[in-house]
């Protein structure tokens, strides 16, 4: 009997289009190894939209290809979708090939730069390896992007690495698809890469090879020597960690009188002698990201004091970049590694700028000639009980694109430009969002130029050409006037949207919420943002969507006197909310007695009396930010000045972290109507202190009875409005006790709680919930 043999299945053309994170992470490598393993004919190259597959084979080794390419995809690759269509023509003959890019419209992602992989930090430790000690290694798992990166297609003559021209061996290795260096932009080696020196103040150079200028910058660090150490994504500041007349020194110098340092370690069995380590927080200080991580200080912690008065966590990351890691290895402690500038200002990136404004700050300047293209501050993050919190959105996160909730797949381009703390613009359409790395406050004129320099960068890359641009409604916000300005030179519309609608909008986004989702109810907690009655709003809470937004209650409005004044100096908080509860003879009372008193006493209370019950320059708050700077100042840990934005909150929440499980919430009437008011709980506190309560356990009581009412008043509304989701934003839930607070007690009445991860809390997140707003509006 015959035996008929099938015929092999028909191969024909395909195109595939992968989007996603897919240039500069090895990609291109994995779908050639993919194919040649599956003895599949064709090509990859990358494009201006992502990368661009062109392959002959049947349906059944298509879809098995296709399996594979997602199984094996690169560590720091993201696929968000891949496309195929027929392709006519005749197959290659040669096999499986790498090819040039292709130029065209920018579409594709951008990779945030990564911390060095474990391949390439054993070769720099290994001294039988070419690049041994040298701080510049890296490969398609690790190292520079964003940063470095000037346009699209992601390829070596469109970054700062254009000036080096690679040695044979380094060009050997970037041309192996079998090599993890395959087309790996920023290779280096000693041969013909970026190299390091170290300058002194004097502009004296010790240069030579990496080992004796790490070694020798090692030796000034240990020496109680200020370092500017030139990193991946700008200068940082370095010393001692330990050392605290060194530590202290550099608060002198950098004018920055309270706000943690962060710190560097050299290992996690380092950091553990510091701080607390549980295993989430080790998986994100081991991750690619690298962040900053704020960790449990432990009970006899040797830290230098000054690192970070009054608080009871430590900011600590690993090294990140192979400079770092050879840096830390000389050292036998951690060190302080803080943005190299002048308080309130950009940090420096470029070697020119760091000689000049940091001189009469730094002693040393450790130095390269790679140049940062973009500037890039450090990623912060917290792991609480809901999980991990990012703090600030920088190094390591940004800019991945973030995939829009269903209803948002229009071609619309929008432009945000969020708020004018915290700085971030965020570009929008086409069903993803660019929210740009955090990019400091506005307040000062180099920072507004360093924001217009991260915007044009950004559309250059992205091709961005919004139609309409977002801002707050704040009249004075310069974010707001920048927004004009660019909506007028591009003749966009432009839109002015409510600050806490847009924290709703960007916390609702970050859970992938669709457009065409019921209202919600959002509990907006921070410091200010103006508000559709005039007034400076800040203790919301809110019913709404992407489209719109009902007030249905906010806590009771109180003067600001001074205005911007009274959100650097609590005492006046202080002052107006006493005056408020118990009118303006409050000092002659009972409350006159208390430690504070005097203080306000000596504080001039007429005129500030006066500009209250005048309402001249005193615009009134229902801000729940200036409820903590009372608190703080009544209780006497932060009385005068507030040298850094939330400062009163995060020393609250020190104060009361050791109490707060014994704590219970003050007995306060319950607030039936729309305004929260704070009668009962001053009531409450001058009790306690004037009973000589610990005043830790007093912070810690604050904190459980404002907790107690916010989830009262949330349980109370969502029921009238027949409401079983709940989200929970602005800065003030950037205090963990307050989230987890808040998040248990109604988790535990039954509501499902949306709070903060991927997207800070803060204003930091904001230009991502005007952008979402803005979308909603185009329809």
């Amino acid at each position: 009997m015959n035996t008929l043999l099938a015929a092999p299945p028909a191969a024909k053309g395909h195109l595939i289009r992968v989007s996603g994170l897919v240039q500069g992470v090895g990609f291109r490598p994995t779908v050639w190894r993919v194919a040649t393993a599956m003895g599949l004919t064709g090509h990859v190259r990358n494009d201006a939209a992502g990368v661009e597959i062109a392959l002959w084979c049947s349906d059944a080794e298509l879809a098995a290809f296709r399996q594979r390419l997602c199984d094996g995809c690169p560590p720091l690759a993201r696929i968000d979708a891949i496309e195929t269509t027929d392709l006519e023509g005749l197959p290659p003959l040669d096999g499986f090939t790498i090819v040039a890019s292709a130029g065209g419209a920018v579409r594709t992602g951008v990779v945030p730069d990564a911390a060095c992989c474990a391949e390439c930090l054993a070769e720099i430790l290994d001294p039988r390896d070419r690049r041994y000690f040298y701080p510049f290694a890296n490969c398609t798992h690790c190292g520079p992007r964003l940063s470095i990166i000037e346009a699209i297609p992601y390829d070596r003559s469109s970054t700062s690495m254009k000036s080096f021209v690679m040695c044979e061996a380094c060009r050997a290795e970037y041309e192996n698809p079998a090599e993890r260096r395959f087309h790996a932009q920023p290779i280096a080696c000693p041969n013909c890469g970026p190299r390091i020196w170290l300058e002194a103040e004097d502009g004296s150079v010790f240069a030579g090879g990496s080992e004796r200028v790490i070694d020798e910058a090692a030796a000034l660090i240990r020496a109680g020597r200020i370092l500017a150490v030139k990193g991946i994504g700008g200068f940082h500041l370095a010393c001692v960690a330990t050392d605290d007349d060194a530590v202290m020194r550099l608060r002198s110098r950098k004018k920055r009188d309270g706000k943690p340092f962060a710190l560097m370690g050299r290992d996690l069995r380092q950091i553990r002698e510091f701080a607390l380590i549980s295993d989430e927080e080790r998986d994100e200080l081991s991750s690619p990201a690298a962040p900053i991580v704020l960790l449990h200080r432990r009970a006899k912690c040797p830290v230098a004091p000054g690192v970070a008065p009054d608080h009871d966590r430590l900011g600590f990351m690993l090294p990140y970049t192979p400079l770092h890691h050879l840096l830390m290895r000389v050292l036998d402690r951690p060190i302080v590694l803080t943005s190299a500038n002048h308080s309130g200002e950009p940090q420096c990136r470029d070697n020119n700028e760091a000689r000049r404004e940091l001189h009469g700050i730094a002693d040393h300047w450790l130095m390269h000639d790679r140049a940062i293209v973009n500037r890039l501050d450090d990623s912060v993050v917290r792991c609480d009980q809901h999980g991990v919190s990012v703090l600030r959105r920088a190094r390591g996160l940004a800019p991945s694109p973030m995939p829009l909730p269903s209803g948002f797949e229009s071609p619309h381009s929008v432009l945000a430009t969020g708020g004018d703390l915290k700085g971030a613009f965020c570009l929008a359409g086409n069903g993803k969002a660019l929210l740009s790395q955090h990019l400091g406050d506005l307040a000062e004129p180099k920072s507004q130029a360093a924001w217009r320099r991260a915007l044009d960068l950004y559309n250059n890359l992205f091709d961005a050409k919004p139609g309409l641009v977002v801002t707050d409604r704040h009249p004075a916000y310069r974010s707001r006037q920048i927004g004009i300005e660019l909506a007028r030179e591009c003749g966009a519309r432009l839109i002015e949207v409510q600050h806490h609608h847009a924290h709703l909008a960007s916390c609702i986004a970050g859970h992938g919420r669709a457009l065409d989702a019921p209202p919600l109810l959002g509990v907006v907690l921070d410091g200010i943002g103006f508000g559709d009655d005039g007034t400076i709003w800040g203790g919301e809470f809110l019913l709404g969507d992407y489209r719109r937004y009902k007030r249905l209650a906010h806590f009771d409005a109180i003067a600001m006197p001074g205005g911007d004044q009274a959100s650097r100096e609590p005492w006046r908080n202080a002052y107006a909310h006493l005056h408020a509860a118990f009118g303006p003879d409050f000092l002659a009372g009972p409350v006159g007695n208390l430690p504070f008193a005097q203080a306000l006493a000596e504080r001039r209370p007429s005129i500030v009396a006066q500009m209250i019950e005048r309402g001249v320059n005193a615009p009134l708050a229902s801000s729940a930010g200036r409820l903590f700077d009372a608190c703080a100042a009544i209780l006497g840990t932060c009385f005068e000045l507030q040298s850094y934005e939330g400062q009163t909150g995060m020393e609250l929440e020190a104060l009361a972290n050791p109490f707060i499980e014994e704590a219970e919430a003050w007995a306060l009437p319950p607030d039936d109507g729309s305004i929260i008011r704070w009668r009962g709980l001053w009531e409450a506190l001058l009790r306690d202190m004037a009973a000589d309560v610990e005043i830790g356990l007093i912070a810690a009581r604050f904190h459980r009875t404002l907790i107690a009412v916010v989830s009262r008043t949330t349980r109370r509304l969502a029921r009238e409005n027949q409401v079983d989701t709940i989200a929970l934003s602005g800065g003030v839930f950037q205090n963990r006790l307050m989230l987890e607070g808040v998040f248990s007690e109604l988790s535990a009445a039954g509501f499902e709680l949306l709070a903060h991860t991927d997207v800070p809390a803060n204003d930091g997140g904001l230009a991502l919930g005007q952008a979402m707003i803005g979308l909603a509006a185009l329809g």
